[in-house]
């Protein structure tokens, strides 16, 4: 939801892949201020002008890491290409050290049932794998080892 005059259209819908790195970028767009070449985001100037450009992303990363933390969310990382999503998840408290699912977000919004094991998904889950393995490079993705925490020590103390 935005509005700024002179630049977005009244009513204009978006539905463009775009993150929360690109806000600081968007910011200093509107701001006239150079965008430094180590920041990771896009502006999304263009978008709020209905002016995609050609070479914009065709799918999002994004990584959750704060476990076990308030949300109880296990740790995970994924990729989107608007149509499916493909979710990591790893760590200490993960089978074998990781666990793959896959959504149809088409046919299941509501990520109800993965189709990682399902043969007729196994080329999107391969094209998804290799997107999310050139994302991690691209966005300089560090590994960070996983310590089981220790017993009885409260969640805010955890690492």
């Amino acid at each position: 939801l935005a509005r700024c005059p002179g630049v977005i259209e009244p009513g204009s819908v978006n539905h463009d892949l775009v993150q929360n790195i690109d806000f600081a970028e968007t910011f200093l767009d509107l701001a006239n201020i150079d965008i430094p070449d180590d920041m990771q985001g896009r502006s999304l100037v263009p978008l709020l002008k209905g002016q995609k450009p050609k070479d914009w992303r065709d799918s999002l990363y994004y990584h959750y890491y704060e476990y076990p933390g308030e949300h109880r969310v296990r740790r995970h990382e994924g990729v989107t290409d608007g149509r499916y999503k493909l979710i990591r998840f790893y760590g200490y408290d993960v089978p074998n050290g990781e666990e793959w699912e896959l959504y149809d977000l088409e046919r299941d919004p509501k990520e109800m049932q993965s189709e990682y094991s399902n043969p007729e998904y196994r080329d999107v889950a391969e094209r998804l794998e290799r997107e999310l393995q050139s994302l991690r490079e691209q966005y300089e993705v560090v590994d960070i080892p996983q310590v089981q925490p220790t017993y009885g020590e409260p969640d805010s103390k955890m690492k």
